[in-house]
């Protein structure tokens, strides 16, 4: 009956999050992550109502020798943290104990100790997304540095999502997201051209993905599949060290956000920081960002005027 009472209350949560509008994907990982805290504590004869600390940081230790990536681990505790504030808000548990945890244990991972990710150089982006000599793949890495756009949004545009004349893109909409175009210019224009001559050979006609997979044409590339395309070029260009811990000497996609945003600060006339953070997409924070209108004319002439240019061919 353990059993299943625990798998109701995590039946109880995800119908809680898609409540709440979370991803499909968000809910999935959610799950997972649950379940497979479920199989460790019931191994000690705990279910979720009863665990206490310890158990919390027994598990801790036991990722730790599986050699879980402190992304991952971070990312795990995320989701109990969640799970137990849904709990307290039900009132099914007076506390939520996996928020201590989380603090004493996972709040070097959470800041990073105060390490930065990599930030390169337009010349090493350009030289990086040049070495690529797959299109697609190319294309997929310019569109991550031209655009700031997250993985998520990036596997899940359609070939509809692009207004070729207006040389913008129409993401999808999401919970983290508050503006959902993003502009690219010319030379983007360009090599996704190319991209998309190679795509009419490679994909099925029903599939709509942008990015699709070349092991199963009727499926659109996925969040994994993009991972392993961008640090296998960038292991190639000596940009990311799988054997490090060090945030610094990881190159993944996240990295070209933050790379998009520091060289529109700093390139051409210098982007308006409220600019950046339209087409950035962050959330509003307060009043004046909510009542603040962009002009989206003056925007892309903007972005036009700052995003770097890379030579790529």
């Amino acid at each position: 009956m353990e059993g299943i009472k625990d798998k109701e209350l995590i039946d109880g949560f995800i119908q809680d999050c898609k409540t709440r509008r979370m991803s499909k994907h968000t809910v999935e990982s959610y799950r997972s992550s649950l379940n497979l805290l479920l199989k460790f504590i019931s191994e000690k004869n705990y279910d979720f109502l009863n665990v206490d600390k310890k158990i919390f940081t027994d598990y801790i230790d036991y990722l730790n020798k599986q050699d879980v990536s402190f992304s991952t681990l971070k990312n795990r505790f995320s989701t109990y943290n969640s799970f137990y504030d849904y709990l307290k808000y039900e009132d099914i548990l007076h506390d939520n104990i996996v928020k201590d945890v989380c603090k004493r244990y996972l709040s070097k991972y959470k800041d990073n100790g105060g390490e930065k990710r990599k930030i390169v150089s337009v010349v090493e982006m350009a030289q990086f997304i040049n070495m690529i000599p797959d299109i697609r793949d190319k294309a997929v890495v310019l569109l991550f540095a031209k655009t700031g756009i997250r993985r998520r949004e990036l596997v899940s545009l359609d070939l509809d999502d692009i207004n070729w004349e207006k040389m913008c893109i129409t993401l999808k909409p999401t919970n983290k997201r508050s503006n959902r175009i993003v502009y690219f210019d010319y030379e983007t224009v360009r090599i996704l051209k190319r991209w998309l001559r190679k795509r009419e050979m490679v994909a099925d006609q029903s599939n709509k993905a942008l990015f699709v997979s070349y092991t199963n044409k009727k499926k659109r590339l996925n969040r994994n599949g993009v991972a392993y395309i961008f640090v296998k070029w960038a292991i190639v260009a000596g940009l990311h060290n799988s054997n490090s811990d060090k945030l610094s000497e990881k190159f993944t996609p996240h990295c070209c956000r933050h790379w998009f945003t520091t060289h529109l600060r700093n390139g051409g006339e210098g982007m308006p920081r409220e600019y950046i953070k339209e087409l950035r997409g962050d959330a509003h924070k307060d009043a004046m960002d909510v009542y603040n209108h962009i002009d989206h004319e003056k925007l892309k002439k903007s972005y036009m005027a700052n995003i770097p240019q890379l030579g790529i061919f």
